[in-house]
């Protein structure tokens, strides 16, 4: 009898710390909200692959939805058991494909990219699937960068300064971002990706606490426009 109570406290307490873990991983400061410029994505991989729905919009895609700490360190991966399942996303999928179009090779239909996003990052907050992927989708639509950027006369195929893209994005949206460049095989420092800041709710932006460690940006930074060089693997 003794044994069996024994046995039955070593339980409980395994439960109890395993929900104090499950719970600290989904208690998280802010959302990182990113989206990236798809032709800077394929110069950064040396190459990339149009998804199976074909080529996407001249227009930045999301990236994702990152929970993170005010100490910069960011939580991931609370829920190996959680997969994505694409039944509870069915009336989002056709807007995935357009804003959240994936990149990667092979070319896919989105799902493995998504399922990745949901994986790593979505199971660390307290919104299920539908939720998850519907206010990132909600966000972008909120943050048209490439109306911001076109309204402040940058447009893609020239060369911009980092500040006068920063001061766009600010004033088009009365939120500061962190700008992350990359560099193509000529050399130039090209607008990659832009990170904005979001409550916890996943719904309004905030100026951000704290900006990521990511690639930096030189003076003068190339908006790469969709051209017949920026092609897909499966052009090739």
């Amino acid at each position: 009898m003794r044994s069996s109570v024994k046995g039955s406290a070593a339980i409980a307490l395994l439960v109890l710390q395993c929900l104090s873990i499950l719970c600290s991983s989904q208690d998280f400061d802010f959302f990182y909200f990113v989206q990236q410029w798809p032709v800077s994505y394929c110069d950064t991989r040396r190459s990339c692959c149009y998804p199976t729905t074909g080529k996407p919009d001249e227009d930045f895609s999301i990236h994702g939805l990152w929970p993170n700490y005010n100490s910069g360190k960011y939580p991931q991966n609370c829920d190996r058991e959680s997969s994505l399942d694409r039944s509870t996303i069915s009336d989002l999928v056709s807007r995935m494909q357009k804003d959240w179009p994936t990149l990667a090779c092979p070319s896919g239909d989105g799902m493995k990219f998504w399922g990745h996003e949901w994986e790593k990052h979505g199971t660390c907050t307290s919104l299920d699937q539908h939720s998850y992927f519907q206010a990132a989708l909600d966000l972008k639509s909120k943050a048209n960068l490439l109306q911001v950027l076109g309204d402040a006369g940058i447009r893609p195929g020239k060369f911009y300064s980092l500040e006068s893209i920063k001061q766009a994005i600010e004033e088009g949206l009365g939120y500061g971002a962190y700008i992350e460049c990359n560099v193509d095989p000529a050399g130039n420092h090209q607008l990659y990706q832009v990170y904005l800041c979001v409550d916890t709710s996943a719904s309004n932006f905030i100026q951000c606490p704290v900006l990521p460690h990511g690639r930096g940006c030189g003076n003068s930074i190339e908006f790469p426009s969709f051209s017949s060089d920026s092609q897909s693997r499966d052009e090739l």
